[in-house]
């Protein structure tokens, strides 16, 4: 008889639904705050944290797929918060940069990223909360190695 597979206890069906359930709640704060999507929130995230960047960067950054960086990337410039500036050697290539209201409204958002943070940490304790951080980067690193 065949091994019997434990869903439960297999890694990558954890770490998912654990980061799954964490950016909902998340997501959860900035949309009712700022009508702002996940694909959105992230792109934000990369070229405020980044800097300019673009839009294949954004996406190897986040891990988003080109069309979900896109739309994220049409919806931010609509509201005012990203620009565009051609590459001047190659004008396939575009560069994406937050302007002063986008680099505003990613500070009051990295508010409401530390208050979901400190929030975390109450729920899991310092030390469950160094203990995850200590697994994910092991993780990180073994996968950093895997992939060379």
């Amino acid at each position: 008889m065949a091994e019997e597979f434990d869903l439960e206890q297999f890694l990558p069906f954890r770490l998912n639904r654990a980061a799954e359930f964490i950016a909902l709640r998340f997501a959860a704060a900035y949309k009712a705050e700022y009508g702002l999507t996940r694909p959105e929130w992230r792109t934000l995230a990369a070229l405020g944290s980044s800097g300019r960047m673009t839009a294949t960067e954004v996406g190897v950054h986040s891990t988003m797929h080109k069309t979900k960086v896109s739309r994220a990337v049409f919806a931010l410039e609509e509201r005012r918060w990203l620009k565009r500036m051609q590459h001047e050697d190659d004008r396939r290539v575009e560069h994406l940069e937050l302007t002063v209201a986008g680099a505003k409204a990613y500070q009051e958002l990295t508010r409401l990223a530390r208050d979901y943070s400190a929030e975390l940490e109450t729920l899991l304790g310092q030390d469950g909360l160094k203990a995850l951080s200590a697994g994910l980067a092991a993780v990180e690193t073994a996968m950093a190695k895997a992939r060379r």
